[in-house]
């Protein structure tokens, strides 16, 4: 079955060009061409990955965003200006997992996709059969349950997307080990040179924002100036 990929974008030849390269590359395509009718589109129907365009009427790309992440976990590729970097760090920090900035090559675009949905079900599937059920990790009040996703600070829950969790789960799981930015980024996205290394920084923020007291100074993952990220224990 054909993967199900939604645009959301306003500039109809942007769009039309996307939707052409994505349907050669055997997906298949909708545009919407607003916010609004992009929001319906989501709540409405089955989507495998979202080009989300962060400037559009009616409904923004980052209020998107928030909305859909609470029922919806899929890719989200943002599509922005150079001139809206501030609202691209503002997406990745809402569970966008990559951007592309206008203009670019649709042949990027494709591969981008390609890379993400592969990346997607190989986690999926990294999750659902490689561990036992009932198997956690749990280090000084932080409690990370493998099979089920789940996270807990103290007892209480705590919400993490799914790039959230693989990056916690996967600093967790080598314990006091340096990793730089590059090499998280291949690790947990997949994505080697196709994507931009930054996104990591803005995830750990993301991530301790949920699991630490005082995210200004982190007691589970500590920066390790000029190295990179590691999980203290």
């Amino acid at each position: 079955m054909k993967k199900k990929i939604l645009i959301i974008e306003d500039d109809s030849s942007i769009a039309e060009l996307q939707k052409d390269y994505l349907e050669v590359a055997d997906f298949d395509v909708r545009v919407c061409a607003n916010g609004l009718e992009g929001l319906r589109e989501l709540q409405e129907h089955e989507v495998d990955l979202l080009i989300l365009d962060i400037m559009l009427p009616g409904i923004d790309g980052l209020e998107i965003l928030r909305s859909m992440k609470e029922d919806k976990d899929i890719p989200v590729l943002l599509v922005s200006a150079k001139k809206e970097e501030i609202d691209k760090i503002k997406g990745l920090s809402l569970g966008a997992d990559d951007y592309i900035t206008k203009p670019f090559s649709p042949g990027e675009l494709v591969a981008r996709v390609k890379a993400h949905l592969e990346n997607y079900e190989r986690m999926k599937h990294r999750f659902s059969q490689g561990v036992k059920k009932g198997n956690a990790l749990t280090i000084r009040g932080l409690k990370i349950e493998k099979d089920s996703h789940r996270v807990f600070v103290l007892g209480q829950e705590v919400s993490l997307a799914q790039k959230e969790f693989s990056l916690l789960l996967y600093l967790a799981q080598n314990p006091n080990r340096v990793f730089g930015r590059e090499e998280l980024f291949e690790r947990i996205w997949g994505l080697d040179a196709l994507g931009d290394s930054a996104t990591v920084t803005v995830h750990i923020a993301r991530v301790r924002e949920k699991i630490e007291s005082d995210p200004s100074n982190p007691q589970y993952v500590e920066t390790v100036w000029g190295a990179g990220y590691r999980f203290r224990v």
